[in-house]
């Protein structure tokens, strides 16, 4: 009989602890902890774990019917194989500030959203958990994990995902912002909603995929690397599981928009220059008056996100002629030039000529999209667009199921973002080769000062 020692260190297994506590155990719903069971077997008591049903296992991973809808069959994988730049810079966005990051940063070249429902009636629960996501968005945009590891054993659950392990910040941002929902009354915040977060109303063209609008909570991950902007959704929402559970989320690669100067202005999936007219981190004025909120309490220096999921009927648009597709944007497919002007890319941003007539005809179509959009035609409102491309493979027909999912943030909604929309919905020539799928608005409050005195939990409540 051999001594214990002699056994070959590959054969030896450590015990396995009785109890291991999870890393975001805190976060856990009472619904799926252990639940004690007897039953009379003739040998005595059994206990055995209480279930937890698959809905709310895949909810807690962030993979819920509507989020895997949207995500697609393509996933990451092909989404960060289309991610053009990597992170030029070797600082991290600042997480802390006046206003929060993700808005006027540097549109990065990847999106992961989501937007949650809130699960619990215990409002110290949720409280807790939005102060925990504020320390783990700060860590994962310094590049660090989500949270710190509690233990080196092998039969410990590890506190991040690790597929962000081998990657730098990618100029990370995470922002948050709360739907009118969360306000109803649930959590004591009636008093505390502001005035300015009311649902958005169904425009006249909609054709909206219920599970795909509104929700509680939103939470925005921009990144120029897609595997990161995914790490940091998918660690918020599993630290989040029992307390939220998702109601949809979407993958967007390659930025359709730009919100600096040194950005060039990127093309959507028609082939066109989308958001020449854009608001840029420059332009302080514009800024304060058309995007920041002057609303007292937490929302002052916040902004309201507006979002909308539009199909892109790529493969009727294919069909028409190159003189019907700029008539629709009002610019030259190639330069990005107004019509009317010459086809240089030098004139993208000159004054668009809505007075010029060539011949009969008004040289930018009144039903255009860019006539009924622009500044000059909705009494000088502006808003920063924040908007992506997406593809998740093809439908049922065979067509591709692409588009832009469409952000915008705005000061006041019901000055620029909703009239504007309601003239596009009734009016554009666009629309006959789009659908607008889902709408969805949140409040998303200031920034966060650097010395801790707040986080999104104290923020809300207190």
């Amino acid at each position: 009989m051999s001594n214990s020692s002699d056994t070959h260190p590959a054969d030896r297994k450590e015990p396995i602890p009785t109890e291991q506590k999870h890393p975001f155990a805190d976060a856990e719903s009472p619904s799926s902890s252990a639940e004690s069971h007897t039953s009379n077997s003739g040998t005595g008591e059994k206990s055995r774990r209480g279930s937890v049903s698959r809905r709310k296992f895949l909810a807690g991973l962030g993979l819920s019917a509507g989020a895997g809808a949207l995500i697609g069959g393509g996933g990451v994988t092909a989404v960060r194989a289309a991610s053009q730049s990597h992170s030029s810079t070797p600082q991290p966005v600042p997480f802390y500030g006046t206003h929060q990051a993700g808005i006027t940063t540097a549109q990065q070249e990847n999106l992961h959203i989501v937007a949650l429902d809130v699960l619990t009636k215990d409002k110290a629960e949720l409280k807790d958990m939005l102060t925990r996501w504020t320390a783990m968005s700060e860590r994962m945009s310094r590049g660090l994990p989500a949270a710190e590891q509690p233990s080196d054993s092998e039969y410990a659950v590890p506190a991040d995902s690790g597929e962000a392990d081998d990657l730098s910040t990618n100029n990370l941002t995470i922002t948050i912002g709360y739907g009118p929902s969360l306000f109803d009354g649930r959590f004591g915040l009636k008093d505390r909603k502001p005035r300015r977060l009311k649902a958005l109303p169904t425009f006249p063209s909609d054709q909206l995929i219920k599970e795909f609008c509104d929700g509680d909570i939103v939470v925005q991950a921009c990144a120029d690397d897609p595997q990161v902007a995914v790490h940091a959704i998918r660690n918020l929402v599993r630290a989040g599981s029992g307390v939220v559970e998702v109601r949809w989320s979407q993958l967007g690669y390659g930025r359709a928009s730009s919100t600096s100067e040194e950005q060039t202005t990127p093309r959507n999936l028609f082939g066109f220059k989308d958001g020449t007219r854009n608001i840029h981190s420059g332009e302080k004025d514009d800024l304060n008056t058309y995007v920041w909120s002057d609303e007292e309490g937490w929302m002052n220096g916040g902004s309201y996100l507006c979002a909308r999921r539009i199909r892109m009927l790529l493969e009727l648009w294919d069909r028409q002629i190159l003189g019907e597709q700029q008539a629709t944007f009002a610019r030259y497919r190639h330069s990005g030039a107004p019509l009317g002007l010459e086809d240089d890319a030098a004139r993208e941003f000159d004054a668009v000529p809505f007075d010029l007539v060539l011949g009969t005809e008004p040289a930018i179509p009144t039903d255009s999209h860019v006539y009924l959009s622009h500044p000059d035609n909705n009494d000088g409102q502006r808003m920063l667009r924040r908007a992506y491309n997406f593809i998740e493979g093809s439908d049922s027909f065979g067509h591709l199921s692409a588009g832009l999912f469409f952000i915008a943030f705005v000061g006041d909604p019901q000055k620029s973002f909703i009239p504007i929309q309601m003239k596009l919905s009734r009016n554009d020539r666009m629309n006959e080769y789009v659908r607008y799928e889902s709408k969805a608005i949140f409040a998303c409050p200031a920034g966060l000062p650097e010395d801790g005195s707040l986080d999104w939990g104290t923020q809300l409540f207190d």
